[in-house]
């Protein structure tokens, strides 16, 4: 089952069906631990629409979006690499292997943007990739109901440079891009799903990557239950899970690419470049 927030209102797909909800309120909406079965219920009362895809926005109105780091081997590596030349790197290697996650806020709704919209690039930065993450929505009690695509869009330099630059290199202005729905699944997502990129330059590919989530060195329950710890949620919360899909150090992106970033089972979100 999946969710969309759009123009028209909320719409539900269930077996290859579209149904638009009489709710109103999205926060309101999603924050039920009971979410699958409470929507299943509701389509049994609503008629069958035509609807083509259009006027998606974010899954998000409330919710804040937080983000896990160094999650995969291959995030420890890069994250160790760009570090190397500040003194950095030792830490990236110890939070792979602690016992406490890595966890930053990484963006508000008004800074987040849907499938179709444009993300950013810092101006002051010249090494910026994007992040293929598996987003996980809890509710406000800490529940996982369901899943979207997340695009952490990431400064290497600025990260590189000093940790403590991680706020400046991750969070500002369309640096977050979450979408095209909100995937309720029965169950908990299976583990051998797979997230793909691939990054289109002037209609030509020039990268592309996969990896399974069941690389993914922690448990999905395990970083929410972290970030949920001392931090209550009113409207629940997004938490990317982190990447293990990183370009190689040569590339950066330019104004004007497209990256697509897809997740089997949930879809396609899909950003140009501002």
């Amino acid at each position: 089952m999946k969710i969309y927030r759009t123009t028209q209102g909320i719409i539900i797909e269930a077996n290859e069906k579209f149904y638009l909800s009489d709710a109103q309120n999205w926060d309101n909406y999603v924050n039920r631990d009971n979410l699958f079965e409470e929507v299943s219920t509701e389509i049994q009362e609503l008629n069958e629409i035509s609807w083509d895809g259009s006027g998606i926005l974010a899954p998000i109105v409330q919710q804040e979006i937080w983000a896990s780091g160094v999650t995969y081997m291959r995030s420890r590596e890069a994250r160790m690499d760009e570090s190397k030349d500040s003194g950095g790197a030792d830490f990236y290697a110890r939070v792979y292997e602690a016992e406490r996650p890595e966890l930053f806020f990484k963006s508000s709704a008004a800074r987040c943007v849907g499938s179709g919209e444009k993300v950013r690039i810092r101006k002051d930065s010249k090494w910026n990739v994007p992040e293929p993450e598996l987003t996980v929505f809890a509710t406000s009690n800490g529940k996982i109901v369901g899943y979207t695509v997340g695009n952490d869009m990431s400064s290497r330099d600025i990260e590189g440079e000093n940790p403590l630059y991680l706020p400046q290199a991750k969070s500002y202005d369309k640096a977050a891009a979450i979408g095209p729905c909100l995937f309720v699944p029965k169950d908990v997502i299976n583990p051998d799903t797979q997230i793909s990129i691939e990054i289109v330059r002037g209609g030509n590919g020039v990268f592309e990557g996969n990896i399974s989530i069941n690389r993914i060195k922690r448990g999905l329950n395990e970083l929410v239950g972290y970030l949920f710890r001392e931090m209550s949620f009113p409207s629940g919360a997004y938490l990317m899970t982190g990447t293990g899909i990183v370009p190689n150090n040569n590339f950066t992106l330019l104004s004007g690419d497209v990256v697509n970033i897809t997740i089997e089972g949930i879809g396609t979100l899909s950003n140009e470049v501002e």
